[in-house]
């Protein structure tokens, strides 16, 4: 089920303030997900050789090619990034109690705006439409506005659709979160790449502090 959720993951674009879209370049778990938060453009992964030194950094793809915005956000070791989602994920745990509180108030919220009548009452609205059409088209009659009426409902049902594919997901994130705190007995000592995968949505990189976005709506702030 990760696996499939990451590869959906992967075909999600990211649009930049300059209007171009990126897809995934790369299969590194940090790729798309480290956004730039001076200018909103995406990190990308890039070796060092600094003077015979070694290293993997992190840049703003501003500052590597010709993006129409200027941005010179700073340069973070990949190390570091590693170290930030660490102390992200045990702030949580530390804190579990009230995350857990907060978790419990979100799925609470997600639940209350379910609602599958206005559903209903498209697809009602619709088999009248249908037969109302099949009257009208037999007749020779002018069906024009009934279709246009179809083709609004049908518009309208399928982003009420989507919505409510968007609420299942996210209720199944907060789950995972829930169930991530309550079982992980003690903070984390080490970097760990498959929790990363199955816990982080974003690492926004400003110049004093890095804003971590888990995927269950949680937000962690982690200070220089």
């Amino acid at each position: 089920m990760q696996v499939q959720e990451e590869l959906i993951r992967r075909r999600i674009v990211h649009t930049s303030p300059n209007g171009k879209t990126r897809t995934f370049s790369s299969n590194h778990v940090f790729a798309q997900i480290i956004i730039c938060g001076k200018c909103g453009e995406v990190f990308r992964r890039v070796h060092w050789n600094n003077r015979g030194k070694k290293s993997i950094v992190w840049r703003c793809v501003s500052r590597l090619e010709n993006t129409g915005l200027f941005c010179d956000a700073r340069t973070v070791l990949e190390s570091t990034i590693e170290q930030v989602l660490v102390t992200a994920i045990n702030q949580t745990l530390c804190d579990k109690d009230s995350f857990l509180t907060t978790l419990r108030d979100n799925i609470a919220t997600v639940i209350n705006r379910e609602s599958d009548k206005p559903l209903a009452d498209i697809d009602k609205r619709l088999e009248e439409l249908q037969t109302e059409l099949l009257k009208l088209a037999t007749s020779n009659a002018d069906y024009e506005k009934v279709g246009d009426e179809i083709h609004s409902l049908r518009d309208q049902k399928q982003k009420l659709q989507v919505e409510n594919a968007n609420r299942d997901e996210l209720k199944k994130r907060i789950a995972d979160m829930s169930t991530f705190l309550k079982k992980q007995p003690t903070a984390l000592t080490e970097y760990d790449e498959q929790l990363v995968r199955r816990l982080i949505e974003k690492v926004t990189i400003y110049e004093d502090k890095f804003t971590v976005e888990f995927k269950s709506g949680l937000m962690v702030d982690v200070n220089e």
